[in-house]
């Protein structure tokens, strides 16, 4: 009796689970109630919890969670369990796993907008506007040019207190959560691995943690990226935007320098789909010798790390992931962050 009382109030939660995330994904709004209402204090909850050690309990748990999935079957059949019984639970364990998922973080992808929550409206290609954003970036990328930070990055705990204090300072209707001191990001085993498939971090969401590549030579744009996902910002575009309006702010040199070299990739990709190509050389030509040397020797050390065979899978898994998460450019989303910024009045723009 017992046990099927375990099991009626197992599925009854599943189910009222489930269906939270589908009223969350498909209700207008309902995102951003999740976000300001329910998030806040998941996260704080996973996070404080992980907290107790350095390590990245989010690779230890999707481990695990793996090897699960491989060892039950087998264990299950051995004691002469049926096969449908095996499939069932294994449905639920996965079921779980991705409730988990939604609820601990993944639900921010339904929220509002950027464009909604800015109260602006995306930016229509302009070639005047663009080419004046351009070269005023330009400049400020020159002008906050400091040596040190081409040659070796400073530890996060240099710049980890001061990101944190300049992301409370964002108008509040752009719907960024608290940062809290006791959150840092962690170690993992395998930095190796995620050099090799071209990771800088990423914001686990089963426990609210965030990791930073040493081995990628990652710095404080990458810092501020991650930690927007952890502030309830889940388009990539979107964190590249944060990324860039915090470092920029910073009275750190070389955080700024590392705000403007940072959104660097991302104008370069905008610049050449959009300029002729007289155009797209003068502007390159503009940019400070030192800057293009930085990006160049940075850029290689990175694709020795490289490892192609897994790095396509990976962003071919990741690339779907992002689609099946309202991101429809998938990868590409990361480039718009340019779009974002014109969208804004000037005083956002460098």
């Amino acid at each position: 009796m017992k046990r099927f009382r375990l099991k009626y109030f197992r599925w009854a939660a599943l189910t009222v689970l489930l269906a939270g995330i589908l009223g969350f994904r498909f209700i207008p709004g309902a995102g951003e109630v999740y976000t300001q209402m329910f998030y806040p204090a998941i996260s704080v909850t996973l996070a404080r919890m992980a907290s107790a050690t350095s390590l990245l309990i989010e690779e230890i748990f999707v481990i695990g969670a793996a090897l699960l999935l491989i060892v039950f079957p087998l264990i299950a059949r051995r004691r002469k369990k049926k096969w449908t019984t095996v499939a069932g639970r294994e449905i639920e364990i996965i079921t779980w796993i991705y409730i988990w998922f939604y609820w601990g973080w993944g639900m921010n992808y339904f929220r509002d907008s950027f464009f909604q929550r800015a109260n602006v409206t995306p930016a229509v290609y302009q070639e005047n506007a663009f080419l004046r954003f351009l070269y005023a970036y330009t400049d400020s990328l020159n002008a906050s040019f400091v040596p040190q930070s081409a040659t070796q990055r400073p530890e996060i705990h240099t710049y980890e207190k001061e990101v944190k204090n300049i992301y409370q300072k964002f108008p509040k209707h752009f719907g960024l959560g608290k940062a809290y001191s006791f959150q840092h990001p962690k170690q993992s085993l395998m930095d190796g691995l995620y050099s090799a498939v071209g990771v800088l971090g990423y914001m686990g969401p089963f426990f609210a943690e965030s990791y930073i590549n040493p081995q990628m030579k990652a710095d404080a744009f990458t810092y501020a990226h991650e930690l927007s996902h952890w502030l309830g910002i889940s388009s990539e575009a979107e964190a590249n935007f944060w990324a860039y309006q915090t470092c920029i702010r910073s009275s750190v040199p070389d955080v700024r320098y590392q705000g403007y070299f940072g959104l660097l990739p991302y104008v370069l990709v905008n610049a050449a789909g959009l300029l002729n190509e007289d155009d797209f050389r003068k502007w390159t030509e503009a940019i400070r010798p030192e800057v293009k040397e930085h990006y160049r020797l940075l850029h290689k050390y990175r694709q020795e790390l490289y490892n192609p065979a897994i790095g396509k899978i990976q962003e071919t898994v990741y690339n779907w992931y992002l689609k099946s998460n309202r991101i429809s450019s998938g990868q590409k989303n990361y480039a718009e962050v340019v779009g974002m910024i014109l969208s804004l009045p000037e005083e956002w723009w460098y």
